[in-house]
């Protein structure tokens, strides 16, 4: 397990050395469990010569925490804590990396300090813990060599909970595999993985290409087999969608004018909403000066297919 001192090094050159290799954080994205970002992302991310940084509340608030998760997970558990201030790397997978937040003294363990919010309570419920954070777990096992992890988190800033993650060698040989062949036959071969359907790919290309240049291209017979591929779904789609109105409206039927109904398994309700909508095009036409200045313009790009005549 080699290492690499953090102290003398500013967020940029930190963030650089992080491109050097796989964190923990990424391993989620590789393994498919990470639902903000796809591996096809993560892939930009370590070959882009870009280097950027993530300022937000929530990754501002999880640093200013993390001290004091750790101390009440110290507090709590009568262990001692102590800080890892450098970036670790696996003895036979270097590209593998971690940095960790804290490794419990006298044991071979780590911790890991989260903060959430309490929309999020549900997924750390009885012995639970998000599938995201399993992985990056496991990871930092690997690397280290450790027996065991323990993970701390604030929810909603009054509500404290820790748990105790074994270490798996089963899913931590598999991931390796997963690991390995992102960082070889992806990141260092220059080859992107497939794209994915996740909203963390598609935000992804709307910021790489956010205008189109005017030009035409001539599309390949893969291109015409996604087309196809496509169409068909958007049938299937319009099927469902039929038969679904239909079953909504045998049940609205059912439902008469009652606000709600219950069987054994369900309860369904058809109550009366009322909203209000700005009518744009009337104030538009009426209000033309009015409309100009708080109408505000967006851009993005719009895919349709036709058939080629």
């Amino acid at each position: 397990m080699e290492a690499v001192s953090t102290l003398e090094m500013n967020r940029i050159e930190w963030l650089q050395l992080r491109k050097s290799g796989i964190g923990g954080s990424d391993a989620s994205a590789i393994l498919g469990f990470n639902r903000w970002k796809s591996a096809f992302q993560l892939y930009i991310e370590k070959t882009s010569e870009m280097v950027e940084e993530i300022d937000n509340e929530f990754v501002y608030w999880g640093n200013v925490l993390e001290d004091i998760v750790a101390q009440e997970f110290a507090r709590r558990t009568g262990k001692k804590v102590q800080r890892v201030n450098r970036m670790l790397r696996h003895p036979d997978y270097p590209f593998m990396t971690a940095n960790l937040d804290r490794r419990i003294v006298g044991e071979k363990a780590i911790l890991e300090c989260k903060t959430t919010s309490t929309y999020n309570k549900d997924a750390w419920e009885g012995d639970e813990v998000p599938a995201a954070y399993i992985c990056q777990l496991q990871h930092y096992l690997a690397v280290t060599g450790f027996e065991k992890a323990y993970i701390a988190v604030l929810i909603g800033g009054n509500t404290f909970v820790w748990k105790e993650v074994a270490r798996d060698d089963e899913f931590i040989e598999l991931m390796i595999e997963r690991e390995k062949n992102f960082w070889q036959n992806n990141v260092l071969a220059n080859v992107p993985p497939a794209i994915d359907g996740s909203e963390s790919a598609s935000e992804l290309l709307a910021k790489m290409y956010p205008q189109d240049d005017g030009s035409a291209i001539m599309l390949d017979e893969q291109s015409n087999t996604l087309i196809e591929a496509i169409e068909s779904l958007k049938a299937e789609e319009k099927q469902l969608e039929k038969q679904r109105k239909e079953y909504e409206n045998q049940l609205k039927m059912t439902l008469g004018e009652a606000a709600e109904g219950h069987s054994n398994c369900f309860k369904v309700t058809h109550k009366t909403v009322v909203t209000n909508r700005l009518d744009s095009k009337r104030l538009k036409e009426e209000q033309p000066a009015i409309y100009d200045k708080y109408v505000k313009e967006s851009q993005s790009r719009r895919l349709s297919i036709k058939e080629a005549n």
